[in-house]
């Protein structure tokens, strides 16, 4: 099986737990194919993050799409969450097997 180097994207978003119906809502808005949420801990410039599914948690959700919808996604959270929430973002180029999975809707 060969890797197709279509130009897809990793969209990586570590956010508040409170954020995350509003957060999906917002991806699908723009397009996103699908995406992978897990609970997740660390530090950061607000502090430590504890683990798990409560208001205080933080989420990592994962998008696989296309470069304009990444771009969409990105520009859309942080024009409205970023200035209130913690929250960061990354968008990664990635190489997927099979793209039929990650087109837009």
């Amino acid at each position: 099986m060969s890797v197709n180097k279509t130009d897809y994207r990793l969209l990586t978003i570590i956010t508040e737990t409170v954020l995350e119906s509003r957060l999906i809502d917002a991806l699908e808005q723009c397009g996103a194919p699908g995406y992978t949420i897990t609970d997740v801990r660390g530090k950061g410039d607000r502090g430590v993050r504890s683990a798990g599914w409560d208001q205080s948690g933080n989420i990592r959700v994962d998008v696989v799409c296309d470069e304009a919808t990444a771009n969409r996604a990105l520009a859309h959270v942080r024009d409205r969450f970023y200035e209130n929430y913690a929250m960061i973002a990354t968008v990664s180029p990635v190489e997927v097997l099979r793209p039929e999975k990650f087109s837009p809707r």
